[in-house]
């Protein structure tokens, strides 16, 4: 089972195949962020996906799991990314729903 194969899994529900050092970034606005994120995550708001990821992943390989608040900013996000050359970038939905699956807490306040 390749990268994608278990970020695959682990979005439908199977938390134990995501890959340790997938990097989760949050596409939403840092108010958002502030009010509940996963535990773990990063904050890159999707206005400044396309200038900043290079500072946060640097490596084009690293798994990404990109999520907000219902899937479709963090779409957008991987989409971004993709076309920028990075080749293992997963959209992880929504941050409950994300939390849920990697069973992790949700977060309050900074990162």
């Amino acid at each position: 089972m390749n990268w994608l194969d278990r970020i695959k899994s682990a979005l439908q529900g199977q938390p134990e195949d995501m890959p340790e050092h997938a990097m989760l970034i949050d596409v939403r606005s840092p108010m958002e962020f502030q009010s509940g994120h996963v535990d773990g995550a990063f904050n890159l708001p999707l206005e400044t996906v396309a200038a900043r990821i290079e500072q946060i992943v640097p490596d084009k390989s690293t798994p990404i799991v990109m999520y907000c608040q219902a899937g479709g900013r963090s779409a957008m996000a991987c989409s971004i990314l993709q076309q920028l050359g990075y080749n293992c970038v997963a959209n992880g939905g929504g941050v409950g729903g994300l939390a849920l699956r990697l069973q992790r807490d949700i977060r309050r306040g900074g990162s």
